[in-house]
């Protein structure tokens, strides 16, 4: 069964997003913010992280840079409220393979992440 680390400091998103995977067969995992993200990402092996950007005592762009740092590729999805081009661009920036506008269906969150993990 697959792996996915979702990361967001709202334990309502966070708890949404892993019951969705849950239902679709993944395992999940949470994280509240982007240093318990890094401690988790970097101490286990995911198949994928879903990465929200506004946390507190580090961002998901912060967290993101530091575990591409350590040479890791595991897929990583940012799902965020920031829709600006110049936030998505950091994103991509930061190390994310793909940068998602909140609200997302979860339908084509699942889609996404089969499509990132080979499924």
């Amino acid at each position: 069964m697959k792996k996915i680390l979702v990361v967001d400091d709202s334990p309502v998103a966070r708890s949404f997003h892993i019951n969705i995977l849950k239902t679709s067969g993944y395992l999940a995992e949470g994280a509240g913010d982007g240093i318990e993200a890094l401690e988790k990402a970097l101490g286990k092996n995911f198949d994928l992280i879903l990465s929200d950007i506004n946390m507190p005592n580090m961002d998901g762009l912060t967290f993101i840079g530091k575990y591409r740092e350590n040479e890791r590729e595991t897929p990583v999805i940012v799902i965020s409220t920031q829709e600006e081009a110049t936030q998505k661009m950091k994103g991509y920036e930061a190390g994310a393979d793909l940068y998602l506008v909140k609200p997302v269906k979860p339908v084509d969150l699942v889609n996404y992440i089969r499509m990132l993990i080979g499924e």
